[in-house]
């Protein structure tokens, strides 16, 4: 489907625009206050047709939360990796090598995302955003941790405790999903991390980054993350709490606490997993 194809369909599923500020209304209604420390994963056309797009939900987020908050994004980008594990698409196996050699380096203003939508591509422009350093799963944060939470972003344990999601974690953050499901949750992955189950394992990963100022073809152990059950996670979760969400737009919303979301996923990926 071509994007304007898309766009008549977004237009003709929209009951009313959206504005930025009819989305700080419905932010707001959902729970949304001043110094949210907040990661947000989004869909902007599961939320209706935007006067503005992207950057009038990135404004009333800023806005609502304002300096004194903390904004955050995921920046992932998938195309620098191990070429061999591409799945979308596959490439042919004659391309691998010439991948690893020219494929270039990750730099945090120059690399867009890839497959995360156009929200956190226009965030990660925005004055005054600043990216963490890892080749594959970056974030990009704005307001008052922004730093904190964005530096010393290790290689290895991409979404562990030292990683942006784990100091999200310390600082007793939230979640945001607006049009997504539990599936692209990405400190689900940190819950990973934080437990023990049959068929954990650490996989080889590769990236082009830059050492000491010069393009090298590196390669480090990171967690081989499992999503494929995360919708069933967040569905208990949610039963856990007696959870309702609400509308943002035309998409299901849904804020939650990552701490507290995080410990759940923990103890349900022990037992669930271990099921298996």
């Amino acid at each position: 489907m071509s994007y304007i194809e898309k766009e008549f369909d977004i237009v003709k599923n929209t009951t009313k625009p959206n504005t930025a500020g009819s989305f700080k209304k419905d932010l707001i209604s959902l729970g949304l206050k001043e110094g949210e420390i907040l990661i947000v994963h989004s869909s902007l056309s599961k939320m209706g047709w935007t006067v503005g797009g992207p950057v009038a939900l990135i404004d009333a987020l800023m806005d609502l939360i304002t300096p004194k908050g903390t904004l955050i994004m995921p920046t992932f980008t998938s195309g620098n990796t191990e070429p061999s594990e591409w799945q979308y698409p596959p490439v042919p196996e004659e391309w691998w090598s010439s991948i690893r050699e020219y494929i270039p380096a990750f730099h945090p203003d120059k690399i867009p995302t890839r497959g995360m939508g156009s929200i956190p591509e226009t965030f990660r422009k925005y004055p005054n955003v600043i990216r963490s350093n890892h080749p594959t799963t970056s974030f990009a944060a704005w307001g008052k941790y922004a730093k904190k939470i964005v530096k010393n972003h290790p290689l290895e344990n991409d979404l562990g405790l030292d990683s942006p999601l784990g100091k999200i974690y310390e600082l007793d953050g939230q979640i945001l999903l607006l049009g997504v499901p539990h599936l692209n949750n990405s400190s689900l992955h940190l819950a990973e991390y934080l437990c023990e189950y049959p068929g954990k394992e650490y996989i080889t990963i590769g990236s082009a980054i830059y050492v000491n100022k010069k393009r090298r073809w590196v390669t480090w152990k990171e967690l081989d993350n499992i999503s494929d059950d995360f919708d069933d996670l967040g569905h208990d979760y949610e039963q856990s709490i007696d959870y309702r969400s609400q509308k943002v737009g035309e998409a299901e919303a849904r804020l939650f606490s990552q701490r507290d979301m995080v410990d759940f996923a923990v103890k349900w990926i022990m037992k669930n997993r271990s099921e298996e």
